[in-house]
């Protein structure tokens, strides 16, 4: 048995994780995926020396590197029975705060919310797709895929629009306190899911750790919409809104080029 340690620089919540696992889902030889979210590693167990692992990785455009390989004889990797439910949990707290943050982005006449809530969205998709897809057909998992991505760069373009109409037109300022408000709960949902999925990794990650919650894109997102937040309120303006907006909806369509990457 060979092992093999890559470091994955933008890998820094469970959402990529999940991206990986559909990636290498069917390559022959591999006997377990070892993911250290914190520290950006995966370590990888396959019976032979595989060039398509590294291959696959660096395709997702992660900053996946790799470290080394070396043997070891280690033969036995514990499954954990809890791992589906777990996902249906996190993608059932993405996808209600995706509904909460549309409606009350759009009601607020919020565009960090609205993007926010793509955000959530997109890892939806990546949940779903690990539970309807892997598993099944390669053919099956590379349609779902290319559906989610497609879908997912449209409404983000679609907001896109939104934005510019925004910026050179006149729209009153969004409401600040509601901004403030739902994305702290977003905060709290992100850390929730962050919390679950860890704990289901290993004993070690039992508690949730300072570094891995606050090195997560998605708390960077909701941080950002707080401050954008104080700042309307401040400048009276709702440039911080529409800036905050403009920066999530170029990750969403980041997040999608992955998504779309599975369906090669």
């Amino acid at each position: 048995m060979q092992k093999s340690v890559f470091e994955i620089t933008k890998m820094d919540c469970p959402s990529e994780e999940n991206l990986i696992r559909m990636k290498l889902d069917g390559i022959s030889g591999i006997a377990n995926l070892d993911f250290d979210i914190p520290n950006r590693k995966l370590t990888v167990f396959h019976s032979e020396e595989n060039e398509l692992i590294e291959k696959s990785i660096l395709e997702l455009n992660l900053g996946g590197k790799k470290i080394l390989t070396e043997q070891t004889d280690r033969i036995n990797f514990k499954e954990n029975a809890n791992q589906k439910k777990l996902l249906w949990s996190v993608l059932a707290i993405n996808f209600t705060f995706f509904l909460i943050e549309m409606t009350t982005g759009i009601i607020s006449k919020s565009m960090g919310l609205v993007a926010d809530s793509l955000d959530m969205l997109a890892d939806s998709f990546v949940y779903g797709i690990s539970l309807f897809a892997v598993g099944g057909t390669l053919i099956r998992k590379k349609r779902i895929a290319k559906l989610a991505g497609y879908f997912q760069i449209i409404l983000a373009v679609i907001g896109f629009i939104e934005v510019l109409r925004r910026f050179f037109g006149e729209e009153r300022l969004p409401d600040f306190s509601t901004m403030i408000i739902v994305s702290i709960f977003a905060l709290i949902a992100n850390g929730i899911c962050l919390y679950i999925l860890q704990k289901s990794n290993s004993k070690e990650e039992a508690h949730m750790k300072a570094s891995m919650i606050f090195t997560s894109n998605d708390v960077i997102i909701n941080l950002g919409v707080i401050i954008a937040g104080v700042l309307v309120n401040w400048l009276s303006s709702s440039k911080p809104d529409l800036i905050i907006g403009t920066i999530v909806f170029v990750l969403v369509i980041q997040g999608a080029i992955r998504i779309l990457k599975l369906g090669k």
